[in-house]
């Protein structure tokens, strides 16, 4: 079992890195505006938009930003592959998790997501500042973990049958069936897939690590299957990759183009129902 998540309680020491990933979907400016209201001291703040994500690119609606321009992330943060590094949002939600999986594929193997959100870690008493800090760059090279990276050509050979892996869709059941969809011009799932509702991960603005969904993830997908995580744009999916990996699934990787990226080409198939 792999250790993902860090609990209020773990935190200590000053040899910690910190990454304020807090976001809005609804609105891109409001997690920047919450962290220059205050952050962990210390901290750097990594935008979805800006930082996690390659907007430019046409591959869904959150494209991972290409291995040059992470490294140049990890650089301008200042981190070394070694560093202890904790990653925070508003608690309950994915965008530390979307941060935490760019770390784990860069190789920072020492990187875990804060459990609860800034308000407890502040209400717990841990530091807090306005002042951005501004860390000495570093020359870190990256060691790329393609084991938890899903290609679209993967996911393909998947639904052509060829590969045994299982795919796992993190949206709502109504957008796994295809009855609705708010977001996205084509409504339906990736063929074949499976569904487990990335929302049942959480419980009053904390992840929930109990048992509880432990036993509801197996009762989807076995822990020694080879699975591919998927959502809308490869965000919440991103946290339902963490808890199935703090869940002791070994074999798990995650399609960052997701659903948005799959209906993206002219011609595409899609489930419903």
């Amino acid at each position: 079992m792999s250790e993902v998540f860090k609990s209020i309680k773990d935190v200590n020491g000053d040899d910690v890195k910190w990454i304020d990933a807090r976001f809005s979907l609804q609105d891109n400016k409001a997690g920047r505006k919450k962290f220059e209201e205050g952050h962990i001291k210390g901290a750097l703040y990594w935008d979805l938009e800006e930082d996690l994500s390659d907007m430019t690119v046409k591959s869904g609606r959150h494209p991972l930003p290409d291995k040059e321009k992470l490294t140049a992330l990890f650089r301008k943060s200042g981190l070394e592959l070694d560093n202890r590094i904790l990653v925070y949002d508003d608690g309950g939600s994915p965008f530390a998790a979307r941060a935490w999986w760019i770390l784990q594929y860069g190789g920072f193997k020492n990187s875990f997501i804060i459990q609860e959100g800034f308000e407890e870690l502040q209400n717990f008493g841990v530091a807090v500042s306005k002042n951005e800090y501004i860390p000495e760059q570093s020359n870190v090279n990256p060691v790329w973990n393609e084991t938890i990276f899903a290609s679209r050509d993967l996911v393909e050979q998947t639904v052509e049958g060829n590969t045994g892996n299982v795919l796992l869709d993190a949206r709502s059941a109504e957008r796994y069936r295809g009855e609705v969809e708010p977001i996205d011009p084509i409504a339906g799932r990736i063929p074949g897939a499976l569904n487990f509702d990335w929302e049942q991960l959480k419980k009053d603005g904390s992840f929930n690590l109990n048992g509880d969904v432990k036993n509801q993830l197996a009762q989807v997908v076995n822990d020694d299957d080879e699975v591919i995580v998927y959502c809308g744009s490869g965000v919440t999916a991103a946290l339902l990759f963490a808890m199935l990996k703090q869940s002791g699934y070994e074999h798990v990787k995650l399609y960052v183009g997701s659903y948005s990226d799959w209906i993206s080409r002219e011609v595409v198939e899609v489930e419903k129902g």
